[in-house]
Order: structure tokens, then C-alpha cells, then sequence
């Protein structure tokens, strides 16, 4: 394991990760399903000091642990990335993104577009109903830009803590 400063990370500005739990967390992103008795041999802890910090780390909302899957291979064959500009304020608008299912992730932005979001399809249909008869009606937006995935390249979540 590298060896860290003993400097915490601040999360999400009132919360602070010290460097066993970023090496948990590095750990879990290597693999997910590895044993705590595995993680707390390479972080220095036990078992049980292992479980209740990641417990402690899921609570907090820090991470989560997930089952990533290529989404073609379990039947959701269009993909886009839209971008959108809203007249007014942006917070009614991301809440109703995010409360809809085919939306994967809503982020506020500064350049072109004030939010871009990622939706997961089944099909073109699908897509062109998400964003014409949802996304656009929305009240507040005021244009979009759909970029459709072509072919999924990367799709990864084990970029460390740096």
C-alpha cells in the first residue's frame, strides 16, 4: 500500500476521511466484493474495525458499494448525454431530473449548458420520449442537446482517492 499524509480529506466540506479509510475506499474500488478480513491485512486494521468503517462511510453517503453493468448486456440499447439550458433557477429543474428513473447522474454546470445528465434507454423510442414528452417539458428548460453513445469504451469507478 502507498503510504498517505496524515492530512484528512474534507468530504462534501464538513466532513473529514482519514488515510485508512481513503485505503478502504481504495480497496472496495479495486474490488468490491473483497473480504474485510482482506482489506484490514492490507490497511493495518481488523476485521471488525474494517466493517464498521465502511458501514460508517456508506452511512455518511462518502460511497456506496454497487454492481456496475455494461448496459447494453441487460437490455438498454440507447445511451445519451444531453445537455440543457434553463431559464431561472436551476433547482426545480435538477430535482425533477433526478427523480426520473432513466436519468443516471445530473450535474450543474458552468459553460454551455447549465446541467448535463446521462439517460439510460431501452431503445430509440424510449429516448425520444424521455426527452420530447419529459425533459423538454419540463418547466424552465429552455433547450437541449442530446449526444447518443455510439459504443460504450470505458465505463470505470477505480480512479483511487487520490
Amino acid at each position: 500500500m502507498a503510504t498517505r499524509s496524515a492530512d484528512p480529506k474534507s468530504v462534501q466540506g464538513t466532513q473529514s476521511i482519514d488515510a485508512v479509510s481513503l485505503a478502504i475506499i481504495e480497496q472496495l474500488q479495486e474490488d468490491g466484493r473483497r473480504p474485510y478480513a482482506a482489506i484490514g491485512k492490507a490497511v493495518g486494521l481488523s476485521e471488525a474495525a474494517v466493517r464498521q468503517r465502511v458501514q460508517k462511510l456508506l452511512d455518511q453517503g462518502v460511497m456506496q458499494i454497487v454492481a456496475v453493468t455494461d448496459p447494453l448486456t441487460v437490455g438498454f440499447r440507447r445511451q445519451a448525454m444531453v445537455g440543457i439550458n434553463v431559464e431561472g433557477d436551476l433547482d426545480p429543474v435538477a430535482d425533477a431530473l433526478t427523480a426520473m428513473d432513466e436519468v443516471e447522474y445530473v450535474v450543474v454546470t458552468a459553460g454551455s449548458f447549465d446541467l448535463l445528465i446521462e439517460i439510460v434507454c431501452e431503445d430509440d423510442d424510449h429516448l425520444l420520449e424521455t426527452i420530447n414528452k419529459r425533459i423538454r417539458t419540463l418547466p424552465g428548460v429552455r433547450s437541449t442537446e442530446s449526444f447518443v453513445y455510439l459504443k460504450l469504451r470505458k465505463q470505470t469507478y477505480t480512479w483511487g482517492t487520490r
